[in-house]
């Protein structure tokens, strides 16, 4: 293998590895920022010594055993809070030979490293963006510029958001615990965006050469099951459940053979995974029962449950899309959901009702930047044989997108558009 391979393994791994690698450090030293140094110095030594040795067979055991020998080591050499550092020091010896896998070790009332971080980046005593930010960066691995694009602001307000949550959390020395129930309400709207923003980050990767990261799908949807059981009165907690198993079963269908996307409309839907279907229909069932049909993951989860019940396309019921997502709209008002409406209306009562609202939307501003925007244009401008001002639109969101495999299928757009003859 050679040191462009290892280091593509390495960064596989550590996409796959860190949240629980970082979980399972924090639970340790009781500090989310040094469980992040331990794990990044961990990495550094895995560039170091695998090209080397060899991605051993267990990347993942090595490294929270390099990051749990550090801890030790730095735990010694520290002079602040010497006290407590010896303290945690011993402990790990102790624990050491009881414990050899310390990332399995799970928590007698929740079973899961990976949930308790969670609740802890959206403690209540930070900023709701801050809570965000810092989650999507501890557990789904993601980095500061990816965090940006899918809140749709500049790099460095997410990195400050960042660095002064972990500096909140450690100066007021958070516990590393699940909330009693007494605080356990108001954080789960915090926790159901964070999962959800970091499903996302998997079902449709703002970066890089892959379309999907189907890692953080899993670790989203592990953890809204968990959340389930944890708090299964909550309705808004199945509808989000249900959303992200419906879409989760889309996900063997939306790539193709050399890994491009494969847009819905064109995707092979005897590859969608009717469990998970079944399951996702099942949960929004739940929500429903449980009195909630006006929720935000509720009503996603019925907009994507229109799609999931039409075997083909031409059976989609567009026109009860395009009323959800006005509901949702009143619910959460949103440039994005308004866009959303804007392709269901398109495609209940034709491209020009859809053009309009799109038209609309790029004139307010609010999503200059937002690649979707002038993608959905394209498509609409291509449907009404527009095709000169198709390919200019899908040529602008190609430069938009940082994600390689995106940025390929809206080139191919828009050279058919410029090969295409109008009718």
């Amino acid at each position: 293998m050679t040191t462009t391979d290892t280091h593509r393994a390495i960064d596989a791994v550590w996409r796959i590895e860190s949240a629980k690698l970082i979980a399972g450090l924090a639970r340790i030293v009781r500090d989310v920022g040094l469980a992040e140094e331990l794990a990044q110095d961990a990495l550094v030594a895995a560039l170091e010594q695998w090209p080397a040795s060899g991605v051993p067979d267990k990347p993942g055991a090595w490294l929270m055993a390099t990051a749990k020998h550090r801890a030790i080591d730095l735990i010694r050499r520290s002079k602040r809070l010497e006290r407590k550092h010896e303290e945690i020091a011993r402990e790990l010896e102790t624990r050491e030979m009881a414990i050899p896998d310390l990332n399995t070790a799970l928590d007698d009332d929740v079973g899961d490293d990976l949930l308790r971080l969670v609740f802890i980046a959206c403690h209540p005593i930070l900023s709701t963006e801050g809570r965000v930010a810092l989650t999507l960066r501890l557990l789904g691995g993601l980095t500061t510029e990816e965090i940006a694009r899918a809140f749709l602001v500049p790099e460095p307000t997410v990195a400050q958001r960042i660095v002064r949550a972990k500096r909140t959390l450690a100066k007021e020395k958070i516990p590393f615990e699940v909330p009693r129930k007494a605080e356990l309400t108001e954080r789960l709207s915090s926790v159901l965006e964070v999962i959800y923003l970091i499903f996302n980050e998997g079902y449709t990767a703002t970066a890089g050469d892959h379309w999907m990261r189907p890692a953080l799908c899993e670790d989203a949807l592990r953890l809204g099951r968990i959340l389930v059981g944890l708090v299964p009165a909550e309705p808004e907690i199945h509808g989000l459940v249900a959303l992200m198993e419906i879409q989760a079963s889309r996900s063997a269908a939306r790539t193709g053979p050399s890994g491009e996307p494969v847009l819905l409309l064109n995707q092979n839907r005897a590859r969608w995974d009717q469990l998970l279907i079944r399951r996702g229909l099942a949960a929004l069932e739940r929500a429903e029962q449980l009195g909630e049909t006006h929720g935000t993951y509720t009503l996603q989860a019925s907009i994507a449950a229109c799609h999931a019940r039409a075997l083909v396309p031409e059976q989609t019921d567009w026109a009860r899309i395009a009323a959800l997502y006005e509901t949702l709209l009143q619910v959460v008002p949103s440039p994005v959901v308004e866009l959303n409406r804007a392709v269901a209306l398109s495609m209940a009562f034709g491209p020009a009702a859809g053009l309009e609202l799109v038209d609309a939307l790029s004139s307010e501003g609010s999503l200059e930047g937002y690649h979707l925007l002038p993608s959905v244009r394209g498509d609409l401008l291509f449907k009404l044989h527009r095709l000169d001002e198709a390919q200019v639109e899908f040529e602008r969101a190609a430069s938009l997108t940082r994600n390689a495999r995106e940025r390929e299928l809206l080139l191919e757009r828009a050279r058919v558009c410029k090969g295409a003859e109008p009718r």
